[in-house]
């Protein structure tokens, strides 16, 4: 990958480009991988490590910009951050995700901010939140020929009218209503669904119910595929966590260790020793009066 050589001295092969037709055929198959991205070298680390997709997500308000909720983010930003990753990803799709008031005032509207993240953004999809209202949304993006991920379940940008960050589809009605939202979003030419937070037992029911693939975060091992907040899943994330998360790592702990060690090193001059340094001029400075 990146052209970097391999034994014997041989460059490495160009990673194949993962693309939304592609997702889509792999619905009951190979198992879709999918983390959240916000700058070029976390999104060419991912693509390194042979992950499917990269989620720009609005989630970038609460991880990166340090808000309590996804709702301030705007298109601006999320076109920036995209442009970012898109730099990164070799192989890798990239998805953009559309933020809150971005599409739900209207069709036009929606399929606007869906061409600004595709043109301004170098997104290869876009993801938005919501089911049945917003079908005809993804219907009239889709015909323009930008491929779009559905999102139900926990919805964060509804996070208020939800009365939080809970759990979605434990009543039978409720679960009903995320089944219909699931195959309208499906129907209206959704290439993939995420679920987010909710009982894995309803999350394979709405994975037999559509003929796309579902992407769970917090929706149990029936999915389609899996989905991250990167930040989460490296142990980068201080304080408390979502419970759906697993740590693959613990990088916070390590930046913070490397910190210490930069601190104490530079305030005891032992650092930059001569190994980080230039050689010495071999010239004499030439006095500035001459």
């Amino acid at each position: 990958m990146y052209g970097n050589p391999i034994e014997g001295g041989a460059p490495a092969r160009p990673r194949k480009k993962v693309t939304a037709p592609g997702l889509r055929r792999r619905k009951g198959g190979e198992r879709i991988t999918m983390v959240t991205a916000y700058d070029f070298t976390m999104a060419r680390l991912l693509d390194e490590a042979g992950v499917d997709a990269l989620l720009v997500g609005d989630s970038l308000g609460m991880v990166v910009q340090g808000q309590s909720t996804t709702i301030p983010v705007t298109v601006d930003e999320i076109c920036y951050h995209t442009r970012a990753v898109a730099r990164g990803a070799e192989g890798a799709h990239v998805v953009a995700d559309m933020p809150f008031m971005s599409f739900q005032v209207s069709a036009i509207q929606a399929l606007e901010n869906a061409g600004r993240l595709m043109k301004e953004g170098m997104a290869e999809s876009v993801k938005l939140e919501g089911g049945e209202e917003v079908a005809e949304h993804v219907r009239r993006i889709v015909a323009a020929g930008i491929p779009v991920m559905g999102h139900v379940g926990l919805t964060p940008q509804s996070v208020h009218a939800l009365g939080g960050f809970k759990v979605q589809g434990k009543a039978d009605a409720a679960a009903a209503k995320l089944i219909t939202d699931a195959q309208a979003l499906a129907d209206a030419g959704a290439y993939a669904i995420v679920l987010e937070a909710i009982p894995p037992d309803l999350a394979a029911i709405v994975t037999d119910a559509v003929a796309v693939p579902t992407i769970g975060i917090g929706a149990g091992p029936e999915c389609d595929g899996q989905v991250l907040v990167c930040y989460d899943m490296f142990g980068m994330t201080r304080g408390r966590v979502p419970k759906f998360t697993k740590r693959f790592a613990e990088v916070g702990d390590s930046v913070i260790g490397a910190a210490r060690d930069y601190v104490r090193e530079v305030q005891a001059g032992t650092f930059p020793a001569a190994e980080h340094t230039y050689r010495p001029r071999t010239k004499k400075l030439v006095d500035a009066a001459e």
